[in-house]
């Protein structure tokens, strides 16, 4: 019987890697961002005959899916960035989820039978988190302003802690009939953020320690696999936040990975996260759409139209109350930033502001969020209107993913917004900066050694004014090579890299070198490549 389930549950498992390695091709030949096509795709999959039928599990969203993609997220983002717009953050991730909670709770009662304040205010805090992955990735491909793209990642590293604060208060009003005191409120958050924040960093400088006195690869991969699971876990122990523990052990361990990562670690590092980021994300972004069967089995009472109605209703509500909060909201974090904290910060054009509030996308997070609700009340009832609760959540993600995933790329070359990212002037100045400093200490270390080594210095003296002749913006350099001759030079360089790759393999088919050999070959030609992709 186990042998068996073991079995069902590996094929479920490869089919579904299956569906994410299919449709992502597709998205990206259809040049649309991959989860709204996974979402679209598991949608249509789920009235497929034969189809393996999979509950969303929540505790597997919480406990196995969440703390890698947080992690990972954080490990990504910049903590200059992240510091400088805390306040626009913030603002969204604890300002526009109280609103949004709250605004669902004043609306809904009006709209849905059945529901009072208390019920509105569950649904308002399942579906106060947004998933920006869509929306970044788009915004990133269209070259959006990348203090928008900054802002809206923020956002989604911080929001979820505080929409399961929010849903935590409004379960125990409805199950216990227990109102929160304002009071209790601010301590509960306070602990939740302190202490959440405490370990993450406690178990960033333990892992920090750590890798600094080892240099193994796949044991510092595994370690860095481990490591958000057992932040989240700690955290989550003690009834603090693990979505933040695990945020602020990103950051920190990103920011130092340069002093305890060797560069091949880092290396290996980047190929395994990509690809269990992908293929989690793949995997989440399919089992939203093959929930449809498990959300309509209880509403069985509704008619389709009724449904349609009421999953239109209330996904322009949360749309709305975004936007609203977005206005506003900007003018705020502008008075502060500007007047208080006094930073060098413009007030973001209206545009701007229609497109933040327009990328407030819902994900997994929230349907796993509703799916744990509680099915009886402290008495023994069940919970009221559970089940469409599920089904309005499951509405506005499918609405928001797809209808504002899709408008998003016309929307922001309607709006101008399009191609307007600033080139990277930080990175071209570093790597002058950085090449021209190696080049000087190349004539010092020349100066200090004997002359027989002057061939050598001279050699790798004209690698690096080469280098530093691509990274100038004049038509000439200091060694004579023009713009074109620079060009030239990086294309003999890469037929040279293919003639040195096709020649390895050649030995290696004739039995004259073993696949050991050409791996490491490979190896350093890849790298060699690489490097002469980013000058």
């Amino acid at each position: 019987m186990q042998s068996g389930g073991i079995h069902a549950v590996e094929i479920v498992f490869l089919v579904l890697l299956l569906f994410v390695v299919v449709f992502a091709a597709l998205a990206r030949k259809l040049q649309t961002p991959y989860p709204i096509v996974l979402v679209v795709a598991g949608l249509l999959l789920s009235f497929v005959p034969g189809i393996p039928k999979i509950a969303l599990d929540p505790d597997v969203i919480f406990l196995a899916v969440l703390p890698p993609l947080l992690y990972s997220a954080a490990w990504l983002t910049s903590w200059r960035e992240f510091k400088y717009n805390l306040v626009s953050i913030l603002l969204l991730a604890f300002g526009l989820v109280g609103f949004t909670a709250l605004g669902v709770a004043e609306t809904t009662r009006w709209v849905f039978r059945g529901f009072d304040w208390r019920l509105g205010f569950v649904l308002g805090a399942v579906v106060a988190t947004t998933d920006a992955i869509a929306a970044t990735s788009i915004a990133k491909r269209l070259g959006l302003p990348q203090r928008i793209v900054d802002v809206l990642e923020g956002e989604s590293l911080v929001n979820d802690a505080t929409g399961l604060l929010a849903l935590e208060f409004a379960i125990a009003m409805v199950v216990n009939g227990q109102t929160p005191t304002v009071t209790s409120g601010a301590l509960r958050l306070i602990y939740l953020i302190a202490v959440g924040l405490t370990i993450g960093l406690v178990v960033g400088l333990f892992v920090h320690w750590f890798e600094r006195r080892i240099d193994d690869g796949p044991i510092e991969i595994v370690v860095s696999v481990l490591t958000p699971y057992a932040v989240y876990l700690a955290a989550e122990s003690v009834h603090a936040s693990g979505v933040l523990a695990v945020v602020a052990c990103g950051l920190y361990l990103s920011r130092q990975s340069s002093q305890f990562f060797s560069a091949s670690v880092r290396l290996q590092a980047w190929a395994v996260w990509d690809s269990l980021t992908f293929a989690v994300n793949g995997l989440v972004f399919v089992l939203i759409g093959l929930q449809l069967p498990y959300v309509l089995v209880g509403i069985r009472q509704y008619t389709l139209r009724q449904l349609l109605l009421y999953g239109v209703l209330f996904s322009t509500i949360v749309i709305v109350l975004r936007l609203l909060w977005m206005y506003p909201g900007a003018y705020l974090a502008y008075v502060i930033r500007k007047r208080i904290l006094h930073q060098d910060y413009v007030l973001p054009s209206a545009k701007q502001i229609f497109v933040v509030g327009w990328t407030g996308m819902r994900g997994v997070v929230a349907l796993a969020a509703a799916i744990a609700l509680p099915e009886t009340l402290a008495d023994g009832r069940p919970f009221p209107e559970r089940n469409l609760i599920i089904f309005l959540t499951f509405s506005v993600i499918l609405v928001t993913l797809v209808l504002q995933g899709l408008t998003l790329p016309p929307l922001i070359r309607a709006l101008g917004l399009a191609g307007t990212a600033n080139n990277n002037t930080e990175e071209e100045e570093a790597r002058r900066i950085i090449t021209s400093t190696a080049l000087a200490h190349l004539e010092e270390a020349r100066e200090q050694n004997l002359p027989d080594f002057v061939a050598v210095y001279d050699d790798i003296a004209r690698r690096y004014a080469r280098r530093l002749a691509s990274l100038s913006k004049e038509n000439s350099t200091d060694d004579g090579m023009s713009t074109k001759e620079v060009e030239r030079y990086r294309v003999v360089i890469r037929e040279l890299l293919r003639v040195e790759r096709k020649t390895a393999v050649r030995l290696r088919n004739e039995g004259r070198i073993n696949d050991d050999v050409l791996r490491r070959i490979e190896r350093e030609l890849d790298l060699s490549e690489t490097r002469m992709a980013l000058s």
